[in-house]
């Protein structure tokens, strides 16, 4: 007769969380802030710790379905704390020494090569689309999870979650290295957009909640773009879906560069993240459906 005790287990994307706060902690050590920066990043780590755990086991001893389903939205909430968090390392002045340089290629691609006047080419229809799609970025991942559910493949949502996840934190543990300020501000009279209303109302969320650490990666592209490739991952049957939401991602990157929030080089290397996060996802679910099945945290006896 076969007995066996399986404790609670942390899901993959929440591990993926936890390492990210101890490596903020660790990093923090480097920040302007240091002491406030260590105190601020030991207690997030603990607290996100604590809430994961405390949700597995409570979904261990309930069977809960909605406890299950918190642990989704949870790991997508703290994705926001992760962001927050990167205000840490703004340096006490910025040099705007890689700016110069960004700028130069952006000057050749919005001006010499025509991408602004194509945009407005047929006047404020284009630039309000792009500063709409700009402002969507924070509902692409709630959007591709309520998907999921959708259709009834929650089983599948946890990859989706995984592939989001890590393509938005990977940006945010390279913002500490490229200190950065965004065009728009550094370069305020320069290849400027057409003005419109929506445009005012990321400027305002940008106002009061952006951080001022870095730029680079753009992390609203990574993050789109991961959503887009977790979608395709986990449901590839459902190309409709999926490519409007790669298609949306698309119209984001072009609309970070023309609404001078991000720097071109900004979007190509988020888009590259989200790649790189979707490759490792494929990597890990490959290696995970290979590996010989011997439970981890499983006791198993004869009586």
């Amino acid at each position: 007769m076969m007995i066996r005790v399986r404790a609670p287990r942390l899901r993959r994307v929440e591990w993926v969380l936890i390492v990210y706060f101890t490596y903020v902690l660790v990093v923090a050590t480097f920040s302007p802030f240091r002491d406030v920066a260590l105190m601020r990043a030991a207690l997030l780590l603990l607290g996100v710790a604590t809430i994961f755990a405390s949700l597995a086991w409570g979904e261990y001893f309930t069977r809960r379905r909605a406890l299950s389903i918190s642990r989704d939205w949870f790991a997508l909430a703290f994705t926001i704390a992760a962001y927050r968090e990167m205000d840490l390392f703004t340096p006490l002045q910025h040099t705007h020494r890689l700016e110069r340089i960004w700028v130069i290629w952006d000057r050749m691609l919005l001006n010499d090569m025509g991408l602004r006047a194509a945009i407005e080419s047929l006047g404020r229809l284009l630039p309000f689309t792009l500063e709409l799609c700009y402002l969507l970025v924070y509902a692409a991942a709630p959007y591709s999870l309520a998907l999921v559910y959708a259709k009834r493949k929650r089983e599948r949502s946890h990859d989706l979650l995984l592939c989001y996840v890590l393509a938005t934190l990977l940006s945010y543990t390279l913002f500490p290295y490229f200190p950065s300020e965004p065009p728009r501000t550094i370069f305020p009279g320069d290849s400027l957009p057409a003005a419109t209303a929506v445009r005012q109302w990321n400027l305002w969320l940008l106002g009061g909640y952006g951080i001022h650490s870095s730029v680079f990666p753009s992390a609203h592209v990574s993050s789109a773009f991961g959503s887009a490739f977790g979608l395709l991952y986990v449901m590839p049957e459902a190309k409709r879906w999926d490519f409007g939401l790669l298609g949306y991602a698309c119209a984001l990157a072009v609309a970070t560069v023309y609404g001078r929030y991000h720097y071109s080089v900004d979007a190509v290397a988020g888009v590259a993240v989200a790649f790189i996060a979707m490759s490792g996802v494929t990597i890990w679910d490959t290696v995970a459906r290979n590996k010989p099945r011997c439970a981890v945290g499983e006791l198993s006896g004869t009586l």
